[in-house]
């Protein structure tokens, strides 16, 4: 079994130190290769948007296995980089320590439960800053849930479909510095239909759409403005003996990521 270096508590202080504010003090390092691209693509400045897309369960091994699906991940990014999720292998622990930078016994959710973090978060540094931040999820995810009770903005729908599209709308409206999207599509078709079943490698190749519509949005929609994009899941999966998909374990299946980071200058 070969596992990732990286753990994926990196992305909190990555985000913050590219928009130029403080992460939450006992956040893990920042990833330094995409730290060094945006310095380079931004000839310095610092971000003054971020689009965080997070779809649920892509492995890394479906990108090594289906590598043509990401064709247009690949393609709108600027980099890829190789993580380690964490333990348990669930959704609510692996986005609490996405978003606080810390490991799982230190964040506090350590099982498949959705409690409201009390600890400081990604959000709450860039609020401190003064950032503008909005969370578009589906409800009763883990991300609609775990982040609550924050000065931000909650869009909370009941499909991924009108999740995607509100997030579009705000993109447009460029009101918000930062805004993370969450789909869960993907996860909730694996565990039924496997992870390699027709509807499930459907549903993946619609989260990859979805990011390059994204990308598109963000180059266009924020051109006034020095802005990172990321395709940034929060675990892998694997099929179980009855043909079904779960996730959890702390085999490479599991817990074996990849994340794109795209980066689109200001215009002027």
């Amino acid at each position: 079994m070969t596992l990732n270096t990286v753990c994926l508590t990196g992305v909190t202080a990555t985000v913050a130190e590219i928009m130029g504010f403080a992460p939450p003090a006992d956040s893990a390092a920042p990833f330094s290769a995409v730290t060094k691209k945006a310095e380079i693509k931004f000839e310095g400045r610092k971000a003054s948007r971020a689009l965080l897309y997070n779809p649920d369960a892509v492995a890394l091994w479906l990108h090594q296995k289906y590598t043509e699906y990401f064709t247009d991940a690949m393609a709108v990014s600027d980099m890829a980089i190789p993580l380690l999720s964490v333990m348990p292998s669930v959704t609510p622990v692996c986005f609490g320590s996405m978003y606080t930078g810390i490991m799982p016994e230190k964040h506090g959710i350590m099982s498949y439960t959705k409690p409201v973090l009390k600890c400081e978060t990604l959000f709450d540094s860039a609020i401190a800053a003064g950032k503008k931040v909005a969370i578009v999820s589906t409800t009763g995810d883990s991300i609609s849930k775990i982040f609550l009770e924050r000065e931000m903005d909650y869009f909370i729908y009941g499909d991924h479909h009108t999740v995607n599209e509100k997030a579009f709308e705000l993109i447009k409206e460029n009101k918000h510095d930062i805004i993370v999207v969450y789909n869960g599509n993907y996860d909730s078709t694996m565990h039924g239909k496997a992870p390699e079943g027709a509807e499930s490698l459907e549903a993946l190749k619609e989260n990859v759409e979805t990011y390059r519509k994204f990308a598109e949005a963000v180059k266009s929609d924020w051109k006034d403005h020095d802005a990172i994009f990321g395709f940034m899941p929060d675990h892998g999966c694997h099929e179980t003996e009855g043909g079904g998909g779960t996730h959890g374990s702390d085999d490479e299946s599991d817990m074996n990521i990849v994340h794109f980071y795209g980066f689109s200058p200001r215009e002027n």
